[in-house]
């Protein structure tokens, strides 16, 4: 029983003790809780002094290359295949012969068509010879030159069509994988193989729209691939969009990437990075940043006194980030013990004053 009461004694010392303190002692003494800042002691936090330096704008982004120039290879008329001349995955020049079709017809035609330009371009000769001697008239003459032109006429479209038996490479480039054999039927809507010209890469990515400021033709980017990561892949801005996406606001860039050692393959993914002018800005600790739902503050120091400041953030670094409004250079901020203050409360620099950035 004597226990229960020295427990219960002690429990209403320490409940009087904490009445005391947050209500104020007897000696009229203000409370602790509701004490004005004018009089509060000073809360030590450690600063520094916001500086501006040189920062380069870079673009980061995700890309997909595509062949400088890439075509699937079709036959623009049906007929069956005699010969296929190329072999999987070589390079062939503009103009070499592909594959063959079937052309027996179209030579017969064409054979036809010479013999009647030879026997139109004949008479014409003859005609235009008796015209001298007033043997044949004028309109005659005129008949048989028509009847030449036509005809030559009709051995061009014949020449076209037999030309069209034969599958030419429209560009130099690497032959992609065959999809028929010989004495295969093939048409216009039947892929043969593919064709890409890959001695040079183009790399396709989307920036968002506030980088237009920075971007123009010509600039150098860097790429990197999971497949080398080693190797560092450089190239320069070929075109800017005229166009921004209305839905993702980005605007897409295409760059060049040579590609002499042909270790781009068109559909890659690859990383870029793109760097732009350099600019002077404000740069602070991370760590002074104060959240507030979704704005961000700092506490500026004047005077001995710490005020909350919202402030608008740019770029993120590596244990800093970029203010783009809210602090000027030489402004001196809180970096630790943010938590203690209060706005407007009087603070000491617990540590010597860090200047951050360069001169």
């Amino acid at each position: 029983m004597q226990k229960t009461i020295t427990t219960l004694v002690v429990l209403a010392a320490a409940a009087l003790a904490a009445y005391i303190w947050f209500a104020g002692g007897d000696d009229g003494a203000p409370a602790r809780q509701g004490m004005n800042p004018e009089d509060r002691p000073p809360v030590a936090v450690v600063t520094t002094v916001a500086k501006s330096r040189a920062l380069v704008d870079e673009v980061e982004a995700l890309g997909t290359t595509r062949a400088r120039e890439a075509v699937e290879i079709t036959s623009r008329i049906s007929s069956v295949i005699t010969a296929i001349n190329f072999r999987e995955g070589e390079t062939v020049e503009a103009g070499t012969i592909l594959v063959e079709l079937d052309n027996a017809e179209e030579r017969a035609a064409l054979a036809e068509a010479e013999a009647r330009v030879i026997d139109s371009r004949a008479q014409f000769r003859r005609a235009r010879e008796l015209l001298a001697s007033k043997t044949v008239s004028e309109s005659q003459v005129t008949q048989l030159e028509a009847t030449m032109n036509a005809d030559e006429a009709r051995l061009r479209a014949a020449q076209a069509r037999l030309e069209q038996t034969l599958i030419r490479a429209p560009f130099a480039g690497r032959v992609g994988l065959r999809q028929v054999s010989p004495g295969s039927l093939v048409n216009p809507t039947i892929a043969i193989t593919t064709l890409d010209d890959v001695s040079s890469v183009r790399l396709d990515f989307t920036v968002p729209e506030t980088f237009l400021g920075v971007l123009a033709t010509g600039q150098r980017i860097a790429a990197r691939s999971v497949a080398f990561e080693d190797r560092l892949f450089q190239g320069e801005v070929r075109t800017i969009n005229t166009r921004v996406d209305p839905v993702t606001r980005a605007v897409t860039i295409r760059a060049d990437l040579p590609n002499d050692d042909g270790l781009l393959k068109p559909g890659m993914f690859l990383t870029v990075r793109l760097a732009g002018q350099s600019r002077e800005r404000v740069v602070i600790p991370e760590a002074a940043l104060v959240p507030e739902g979704d704005r961000q503050n700092v506490y500026l120091v004047r005077d001995g006194r710490a005020w909350r400041t919202e402030v608008s953030v740019g770029r993120r670094l590596p244990g800093e980030v970029e203010i783009l409004d809210g602090v000027r250079a030489g402004d001196e901020i809180v970096v630790e013990g943010t938590q203690k203050v209060a706005n407007g409360g009087r603070v000491t620099s617990a540590e010597p004053i860090a200047v951050l950035g360069r001169s």
